[in-house]
């Protein structure tokens, strides 16, 4: 067997790298897939608990606490997002309101409702994919988590996967479409 000296001139081959964040996208696209089959806007959500104190309930890694994807056409519910109800499993697993430990990843910018939720929650950052033109309050229209007027304010970091969550969308308003 050959070894290869690998030198600046020829640097060895790198593997993707998957990061926390592609990764819990990726289970929120998931969640997204599984709306679409119900006939639901392709819409997913994926809470993750990232504590760095040594006493949390995920202390020793980020971890999954709860998962939804869009049901206002199943639950007759205007209310029935998918951010909305994965922070609601994911208050009552805790048995707490407070999600300050919690990172939201969601499909799609959240709206000005599930923004304000994040804001009551006191969640600590959420990851989005595709921006929202026409509803978006992390960035595109408003930008909830970071007004000054408010006393919490919340990370966002934006465009992860978005590629992906923009084809799901525009794949599912399509075929709406085609069936009309």
């Amino acid at each position: 067997m050959e070894l290869k000296a690998y030198t600046q001139e020829t640097p060895p081959p790198l593997a993707p790298v998957i990061t926390d964040d592609e990764h819990f996208m990726r289970l929120a696209l998931e969640q997204a897939t599984e709306a679409a089959k119900q006939g639901e806007v392709p819409i997913g959500a994926v809470v993750v608990c990232t504590a760095a104190d040594k006493d949390a309930e995920c202390a020793q890694a980020p971890t999954v606490i709860a998962t939804a994807y869009n049901r206002r056409e199943l639950d007759k519910d205007p209310a029935a997002h998918a951010e909305l109800l994965a922070i609601r499993e994911a208050a009552s697993k805790f048995d707490r309101w407070r999600l300050s430990d919690c990172t939201v990843y969601v499909t799609l910018e959240p709206c000005l409702m599930c923004a304000g939720l994040m804001y009551q929650a006191r969640i600590k950052r959420c990851v989005y994919a595709a921006a929202d033109p026409k509803g978006g309050a992390l960035g595109t229209l408003y930008r909830l988590h970071d007004d000054e007027r408010l006393n919490h304010s919340f990370q966002v970091t934006s465009g992860v996967l978005a590629e992906e969550s923009s084809e799901l969308l525009q794949a599912f308003f399509q075929d709406l479409r085609k069936g009309q």
